[in-house]
């Protein structure tokens, strides 16, 4: 019969106290059950652990020997609790995270930051990369989640889906500031930054131009949108932008008036996914931190439609 913690735990407290009445107290037995399960360790192990003298109990060397053993068991068995009971309070653990370069710099830190409040040994790994490498990332399990632009869907990844609205960025001294809609007539030649050219976004943007028989004119052509955000600022162009890019500058520099914010019609979409791994079971704080994150979206768009509005 294999050794129980129970046992283990008895034996190490008569070791301490030197009493099984004591012993009895502390573990919340009564006197003869723990007299009876030293004896049937006894048993189990072949060998004697006590000296019996006139009620009295004196070790014998091997109960020694065994009571070291007892407590490299035990103290590992406790710690191992205590630390499953921080992973439980989603105070412990590792979260793997892959980022697209839009959330990667304000979005994503600063609702992380929040997230780790009170959870000083939980362990993250955050990454910018590629929406396309991301993908590739979460379906080999490799990340606990993704944030990146909406792939098309596959079996190995679970995705939740945002279409998110691009907005139009001028300078702070724009004539067109007064406007509370942008289109492509009001943009037409007019120097612009957009994505490179096979980014969907830039394609989308390109085709509402072309479609309201008016010029795109790309002056700059970025990979990200957030070098943008300084060109645009220094009066060098304009941007359709998508929209996390245009609520990190807000988060940033809220007080600031470097930039003008207004909606963009006809409407370019950008959409987002939250990515996991298909074939896996998300751990309690993944979910926990996506819960999270799938509520910073829904509060940035209500924000970013309240700041279109009021123009």
């Amino acid at each position: 019969m294999p050794l129980s913690l129970r046992q283990l735990t008895t034996f190490r407290e008569v070791m301490r106290s030197g009493s099984i009445s004591q012993a009895a107290r502390t573990v919340g037995r009564t006197q003869p059950a723990v007299s009876t399960m030293v004896q049937t360790l006894e048993d189990q192990l072949g060998f004697a652990l006590f000296v019996r003298t006139h009620g009295k109990l004196t070790p014998t060397p091997e109960a020694y020997f065994f009571l070291e053993e007892c407590e490299d068991i035990l103290s590992r068995v406790e710690r191992t609790e205590r630390t499953l009971e921080r992973v439980s309070a989603l105070q412990s653990g590792k979260l793997k995270i892959a980022c697209h370069p839009a959330a990667s710099s304000v979005f994503l830190p600063r609702l992380l930051t929040r997230f780790l409040v009170g959870k000083d040994d939980l362990q993250v790994s955050l990454i910018m990369r590629s929406s396309d490498v991301i993908e590739d990332l979460i379906a080999s399990q490799q990340f606990d989640m993704g944030f990146a632009e909406t792939p098309a869907p596959r079996a190995s990844i679970n995705q939740v889906d945002y279409e998110l609205e691009c907005v139009c960025i001028l300078p702070a001294d724009d004539p067109l500031r007064s406007a509370e809609v942008i289109t492509p007539a009001d943009l037409d030649g007019r120097p612009m930054a957009a994505l490179f050219d096979h980014h969907g976004t830039a394609l989308r943007t390109e085709t509402v131009f072309r479609e309201a028989g008016v010029r795109f004119n790309k002056r700059f052509e970025l990979r990200t949108f957030l070098p943008g955000l300084t060109f645009v600022a220094a009066g060098a162009c304009g941007m359709i932008c998508d929209m996390i890019t245009a609520y990190s500058h807000i988060l940033q520099t809220p007080e600031a008036d470097q930039l003008v914010i207004r909606r963009f019609r006809p409407r370019v979409s950008a959409g987002v996914s939250i990515l996991t791994p298909g074939y896996a079971t998300p751990s309690m704080v993944s979910r926990a931190f996506i819960s999270d994150l799938q509520q910073e979206v829904g509060q940035m768009m209500t924000y970013m439609d309240q700041v279109l509005a009021r123009g």
